[in-house]
């Protein structure tokens, strides 16, 4: 864990979590596979707050795209945010480690999905544009550990519509 998140031993998550260390050990044997627990349930909260703000845009594909950024407007702003746990956690592991390697394939799922999303709205390359959008997305996720400003995340959402309409004629 130590590895990871700087300062935070396993004693540190026994005394926040209020469990045995036996217990703990038990759960994860390994520290490694504690991180990996972390980074799949934020997978299943960021990537899930993703796709809903892409479908409470509405229908269009190209909607969507734009829409999924309002999920940076509360990410954030939530207290304790320390910015995109999986690019952190990337920044401190291995390459080559299940760690490393769980940090590049969420990055990938997300990627694989916005590009559908790029495909479905005809853009004229899908490819491209799901890139251009997630760096923007992983952008405002790294500038709210900055200010926590909702007018970088406006400024974002910005950017993307600007992109869409490039990438994607009517």
């Amino acid at each position: 864990m130590a590895k990871y998140l700087p300062g935070v031993g396993v004693d540190t998550v026994i005394a926040e979590s209020g469990v045995a260390k036996a217990t703990l050990y038990k759960h994860f044997p390994r520290k490694d596979a504690l991180v990996l627990a972390y980074l799949d349930r934020v997978d299943q909260t960021w990537f899930g707050q993703l796709r809903a703000a892409a479908r409470d845009a509405g229908d269009d594909p190209r909607a969507q795209l734009v829409g999924m950024f309002d999920a940076l407007d509360s990410a954030a702003r939530r207290e304790g945010y320390h910015g995109c746990a999986f690019i952190n956690t990337a920044a401190e592991s291995t390459t080559g480690s299940d760690v490393h390697a769980r940090t590049v394939e969420h990055k990938r799922v997300v990627r694989a999905w916005v590009t559908d999303l790029a495909r479905r709205a005809e853009a004229t390359d899908p490819d491209l544009l799901a890139r251009q959008l997630t760096m923007l997305i992983d952008g405002g996720l790294a500038i709210g550990v900055l200010d926590a400003d909702p007018a970088a995340s406006h400024a974002a959402k910005a950017a993307a519509q600007a992109l869409v309409d490039a990438s994607c004629p009517r």
